[in-house]
């Protein structure tokens, strides 16, 4: 293979100029333009004749404008850097319009170490700065117009809901949030934080259920170095890693008798003991809990102690089912889709009215969280445009034939395991991979999600 000459690697030099994405220019020491590539040339709408010889303030950067002197010649601070990193900046284009670019630039030497000129690359970052405004609005929009800090929702129910946590977050007494799964028990938990005194310390998220109960104990209070097989060195508890701010135990219910007892007399006394030691570690937490389960059945069945039911439940708050806020559910629905779509690039403008009726008509067993699960498997069928009725889940009234949970997979028609995958990634990438959560929000059981996983080849 024969090598590249001085006079090739001019041509591949050229090559790689005219094909790159970025807009470069190069300028001499007195901000003219010498040379622009065929980027430059689409990103600012000038040819390449129209801009040599000319000063480069023709593009009315605000970054080229502020280096000009009191006598409007160019003072570049380029020349006085050396250089220029990840500057945002805008230009005019021929026809007047204002782009969003990212520029690098430096400057170039001669043989002698003099300098001779600069040379800058541009990357048009309009899409991404639209964008950010879009998710800046629709925040905006969410928080003043249609909720309560990333609570949605205009219905009466709703309303009572927030009023309720804006006295909690005036409050120091424990909350319980109380509430079906998928509800916003936990952005109720967040939004009482960050609306409290207490918004500059930490909010730590403890899911009872979700930890090893053999654990548990360790992971609230901490433990030290030796204190069981595998206390390699000490650990901080939640509590104390949320001491100033707010912990928030989710699932309490699922918390074991046990570990109850410890967290009782943590709630009277204000201090933690490490597993392994004796000596308190004093602590100041606002506790916030959660359950989806019915605690005075659990009292009444011996699961859960009374005197932590009194010293938790001080301010109750109920949060409601999707069902019992109607409403509430185009304005949920059109939220999700908008914020779904900031996050993608397959073209979907909007719910068509036949889909949002077919969602209006669900029962919602999985409330809030079964329907961005809904806008999900919606964006995952959807070619583009408005969302139409066959783009919603199977399970919904009139998205697809539904799958029941004694359905076996071999049996379905061929044409349904398109649908049948995308409704079965849709509820994994929801629930975090969780396959039994998952299951619960297809309404099946982790059997049946495992065997329709295994016939579609979706098995690790």
């Amino acid at each position: 293979m024969a090598d590249i000459s001085t006079e090739d690697c001019g041509l591949y030099w050229q090559s790689v100029v005219d094909t790159m994405a970025e807009g470069l220019f190069v300028v001499d020491t007195k901000g003219r333009v010498v040379f622009i590539n065929p980027a430059a040339e689409r990103i600012t709408g000038y040819s390449r004749e129209e801009v040599l010889g000319k000063p480069c303030s023709l593009f009315e950067s605000e970054t080229c404008l502020a280096c000009q002197d009191e006598e409007g010649r160019l003072a570049c601070g380029l020349f006085e850097k050396g250089r220029v990193i990840d500057k945002r900046c805008t230009v005019v284009t021929k026809n007047g319009q204002r782009v969003h670019l990212l520029k690098n630039a430096r400057v170039l030497h001669d043989q002698l170490g003099q300098v001779i000129g600069g040379v800058e690359t541009l990357t048009d970052i309009s899409g991404i700065v639209e964008r950010d405004r879009r998710i800046s609005g629709l925040k905006r929009q969410l928080k003043k117009e249609y909720g309560y800090e990333g609570l949605i929702g205009q219905s009466a129910a709703m309303q009572r809901v927030y009023q309720l946590l804006e006295s909690a977050a005036d409050s120091k007494a424990p909350v319980v949030l109380l509430g079906e799964s998928g509800t916003g028990k936990e952005l109720a938990a967040a939004a009482i934080h960050r609306r409290s005194s207490r918004a500059g310390g930490p909010f730590v998220k403890v899911n009872c259920a979700a930890l090893n109960p053999s654990l548990l104990e360790s992971e609230l209070f901490g433990h030290e170095k030796g204190a069981f097989t595998g206390a390699e060195k000490a650990r901080t508890g939640r509590f104390q890693a949320a001491s100033g701010g707010t912990l928030f135990l989710d699932e309490i219910g699922d918390l074991p008798l046990e570990v109850q007892v410890k967290l009782l007399r943590v709630l009277q006394e204000g201090e933690v003991e490490r597993v392994g030691s004796q000596d308190p570690i004093a602590v100041d937490v606002r506790i916030i809990t959660a359950t989806n389960k019915d605690l005075d059945l659990l009292m009444a069945q011996g699961a859960f102690r009374q005197d932590l039911y009194y010293r938790i439940n001080v301010i109750p708050i109920h949060l409601p089912p999707l069902r019992e806020r109607k409403e509430d559910i185009p304005l949920l629905t059109r939220s999700f889709v908008e914020r779904t779509a900031l996050g993608g690039d397959k073209g979907i403008t909007g719910i068509s009215p036949p889909a949002l009726q077919r969602i209006m008509s669900h029962a919602w067993p999985g409330n809030v969280r079964e329907l961005i699960n809904a806008v999900e498997y919606a964006f995952v069928t959807c070619p583009g445009g408005e969302i139409l009725p066959q783009h919603l889940p199977p399970s919904l009234p009139g998205g697809g034939e539904a799958i029941t949970p004694a359905a076996s997979l071999p049996s379905a028609p061929a044409k349904d395991e398109a649908a049948m995958r995308a409704e079965i990634e849709a509820a994994l990438r929801a629930s975090g991979g969780h396959k039994a959560r998952a299951a619960q929000r297809l309404g099946v059981s982790r059997v049946t999600l495992w065997k329709r996983m295994k016939k579609l080849g979706m098995q690790e």
